[in-house]
């Protein structure tokens, strides 16, 4: 009996949590296909990774290459250089499985940075998604620090170019540069460092980005899919979680791995065989990062020769140490930004609604200014393939993107904060005045007009959206203002500016006015009118 009870309770249980699922609504928008890309591409890492990792064999030890492949016959080369080669040359399916590894750890940070740029810009990030914002952001991390140490795997002289760079920055780090460095490769270059990195790729950095999806997908089970600011009930939109929209994902991941594939049969990624075994006494010209770590090469290369000082006996070198803080104070800012947000406007509601972009001019502008920064320093990491592509000098183009990573972001931040506010303009004329048809007519008086369409009342309530209101610094009890709410309350009024008042509040307002300066109605009349304005409001 206890085990029977036990059973209809389990039952009883996943019963009522797929008829859960069933009445949750999944709103159809492009947008969520990224999540699905990124689920898709991990799926594949998985698969492939574990088949790679029993044919792959992460040591440093030297052998003598005697694999099919001519030119390197005879050549003296790491263990892991060697399996590397079989997997490519004599393994069956090993370079199809290799190339769409690859293939795929390309794909998933290009979905992940789409889906960080959705969030941000539609405020998917608020209250109570901030959580949610942050794993996501330290799940784009944890990608990263898996696809560099993987880069690094095949012990070619591409990845070792890239390991020399890497040693030479922690080196340059004042007081345990040193002992870091002896810790990452385990002695004088090269070291043990394909030992070292081999756990970060395949065990610990996969392991925690499965965790941490994981805890997304919980969190969104629980605090559901944010809605678009739409007039018609949520409920009435999109599909059910399960099945139709489960399904849905499915197909498209099946789509997504697809493609993975095909591109693994079809397009050369990562010759090993071309750029040979790593050196120590080599590096290879014109060797580039995966795209991915481009802007980390690229803050390398904008920062200004020879700046450095002596302290204490201490070789301080800000070549290096300038890029590290803005980078680590860069993605700070990507995790702190939603609690930030939300203590600059005094923000404590739960919002399921997203904003438009435009509603929100500041917001788009410090995201568009931001996104500018990490381009640039992204396409620094190619100046040298752009210079002998293109002939144009090498210092130039240097000196060109120094001047644009900083002139370019507050540049940007404006433009866009100015486009956001026409963009507003053009939904306010919209709602009063409806669309433009294009049909010119003659007016009794003679002259002529455009007809106009009018817009819906659905229209209206989109187009028409209370602008974010800045909340002034508050003083103590004592009366006395502190530096840090005078420091919220000058965020707040940049935050809250560059609104246009929306046209059924600018009405709302002018009927308000009318009707306090009016003596004729009844009071009763006065008051159901007052409480149609605030159902307007």
């Amino acid at each position: 009996m206890p085990a029977d009870s036990a059973g209809r309770t389990v039952r009883a249980t996943v019963r009522t949590f797929v008829t859960d699922l069933g009445r949750r609504r999944v709103y159809l928008r492009w947008s969520n296909l990224f999540g699905v890309v990124t689920f898709a591409c991990l799926l594949v890492l998985a698969v492939t990774g574990v088949l790679l990792a029993t044919w792959y064999t992460p040591s440093n030890e030297l052998v003598t290459y005697v694999g099919p492949y001519g030119p390197l016959q005879g050549a003296t080369v790491t263990e892991a250089f060697a399996s590397t080669m079989r997997i490519s040359f004599e393994q069956t399916g090993g370079l199809l499985v290799r190339q769409t590894h690859h293939w795929a750890a390309l794909v998933m940070p290009a979905s992940m940075i789409m889906q960080l740029l959705v969030t941000f810009f539609t405020g998917g990030f608020r209250r109570p998604r901030q959580l949610s914002w942050v794993l996501l952001v330290v799940a784009f991390i944890l990608v990263l620090a898996a696809g560099w140490s993987g880069y690094a795997l095949p012990d070619d002289m591409l990845s070792g170019t890239g390991l020399r760079i890497v040693e030479g920055v922690v080196l340059s780090i004042p007081f345990v540069g040193t002992w870091v460095a002896g810790w990452m490769f385990g002695g004088p270059f090269p070291g043990q460092i394909i030992e070292n990195l081999y756990p970060v790729h395949a065990v610990i950095a996969p392991g925690l980005l499965v965790v941490v999806m994981a805890v997304r997908g919980v969190l969104s089970l629980r605090h559901g899919q944010a809605a678009h600011p739409r007039p018609t009930p949520a409920a009435s939109l999109g599909l059910r979680l399960w099945p139709d929209a489960a399904l849905r994902a499915a197909g498209m991941t099946g789509m997504t791995s697809a493609v993975l594939v095909l591109l693994g049969a079809t397009s050369t990624i990562s010759p090993v065989w071309s750029y040979g075994p790593a050196s120590v006494g080599e590096v290879g010209a014109g060797s580039q990062p995966d795209w991915y770590m481009g802007f980390l090469d690229g803050a390398l290369r904008l920062v200004p020769v020879g700046w450095e000082t002596e302290w204490m006996g201490w070789t301080i070198t800000f070549a290096t140490l300038v890029p590290l803080v803005v980078i680590g104070g860069y993605f700070a800012v990507l995790i702190v930004y939603p609690y930030l947000e939300a203590w600059v406007d005094r923000d404590r509601e739960l919002h399921h609604v997203l904003d438009r972009p435009r509603n929100v001019p500041f917001r788009t502008g410090v995201g568009v200014a931001g996104a500018l920064f990490y381009g640039i320093l992204w396409g620094a990491a190619s100046a040298d393939i752009v210079s002998t592509e293109f002939g144009v000098p090498f210092e130039t183009i240097i000196t060109t993107l120094q001047v644009a990573l900083l002139a370019g972001p507050p540049l940007a931040f404006e433009v866009t904060r100015r486009i956001c506010i026409g963009l507003q303009r053009k939904d306010r004329e919209i709602a009063l005045h409806g669309h433009e048809t294009g049909r010119i007519v003659r007016m009794p008086n003679g002259g002529y007009g455009e007809i106009h369409q009018p817009a819906t009342e659905d229209e209206r309530a989109l187009l028409s959206v209370a602008p974010v209101p800045a909340v002034p610094g508050r003083p103590d009890q004592r009366g006395h203002l502190s530096g840090r709410e005078r420091l919220r309350g000058a965020l707040s009024r940049q935050f809250g500016t560059g609104h246009v008042v929306p046209a059924v509040l600018d009405e709302a307002s002018a009927r308000t006015k009318a009707l306090s300066r009016s003596e004729g109605p009844s009071k009763s009349t006065v008051s159901s009118k007052r409480r149609d304005l605030t159902r307007i409001e």
